[in-house]
């Protein structure tokens, strides 16, 4: 295994500070979010789509360093109601861009409709009132068909592999869901495996590594730490990420949520499992500045991870 960092976590950098940081901790991949929901501080999309000198300057800048791209990303919701075709625009762009630059991997979210009519996405999680059933079935027919189209784009680009973060309010956010759209839609589609977000919802992150098998295909290194305000709130939290001290639970660095013997037993589920890839760094912690996240989150992979190919 290796370890890799999304360039997000040091969005306040420059490129080639921010490639610089990463080389000096030791990293040996990157991976660039292209647009959607991110600011895409590091990538001008349209401009590498236009350009071979431009894309030729991207990869000279990451193999001078000594690593390789092993990502690009569009987090997003492609079926929001409202913006959702701006990001779908950005999706397919990406998976464009991705074949251009020899990179076999997109990380994306599986996108929410609304229910007919509305102008919001609605995700459903309980299974009443009745009518959530009728919304969800709405929602599935709606997804399905999407990624069906998607992963035909996928395939005309030289089968770039469709990596979907399970994430809250979108329509694939557990194992089932996501082993539900592989199945309709086909094995191009595969997980980009986060456990902070599978931890904030109450499912094994192990657990849930050992049931998606070969059907992850990148993994977020990221962490989250339950905290006390849960015994009153639950782990449904509405208050800002910014407010750390009140909410149920946050997005913490690698070992501020769990020990190392998680971690440990998180990349041995993952060598179980067939993945001996990367794993990306995505820092989100607000107490701890992205570089000083990066660093710890470095260290401690550097203790547990398996760096010798069986």
């Amino acid at each position: 295994m290796k370890i890799g960092l999304n360039m997000d976590s040091l969005g306040q950098l420059t490129l080639d500070d921010a490639l610089d940081l990463a080389a000096g901790l030791g990293v040996s991949s990157v991976e660039f979010p292209t647009g959607a929901w991110s600011s895409a501080p590091h990538i001008d999309l349209d401009g590498l789509l236009a350009s071979a000198d431009a894309r030729d300057e991207l990869l000279g800048r990451v193999r001078s360093r000594g690593m390789s791209i092993s990502a690009l990303t569009c987090n997003g919701n492609q079926l929001d109601p409202v913006g959702g075709a701006a990001h779908d625009e950005v999706t397919r762009k990406t998976i464009a861009l991705a074949s251009l630059l020899g990179v076999d991997r997109v990380v994306l979210m599986s996108g929410l409709p609304g229910a007919p009519g509305d102008s919001f996405a609605n995700w459903i999680v309980v299974a009443w009132p009745p009518e959530t059933w009728t919304v969800l079935e709405h929602q599935w027919k709606v997804v399905i068909g999407y990624w069906q189209g998607l992963v035909q784009h996928a395939q005309s680009h030289g089968d770039i592999k469709l990596c979907i973060e399970m994430h809250g309010q979108q329509l694939v956010y557990n194992v089932p869901t996501l082993l539900r759209l592989r199945e309709a839609v086909g094995p191009l589609v595969g997980a980009n495996y986060d456990p902070s977000h599978l931890i904030w919802m109450g499912a094994d992150p192990i657990a849930a590594i050992d049931a998606l098998g070969g059907a992850i295909f990148h993994v977020h290194a990221k962490d989250t730490k339950i905290e006390s305000a849960v015994a009153l709130t639950s782990r449904l939290e509405t208050r800002s990420n910014a407010d750390a001290q009140g909410r149920s639970w946050n997005y913490v660095t690698l070992g501020y949520g769990h020990d190392e013997g998680f971690w440990r037993d998180f990349c041995m589920a993952l060598r179980r499992a067939g993945y001996d890839d990367v794993l990306s760094i995505e820092h989100e912690d607000q107490l701890l500045t992205p570089s000083e996240g990066v660093r710890r989150s470095v260290e401690l992979l550097d203790r547990v991870i398996p760096t010798e190919a069986l």
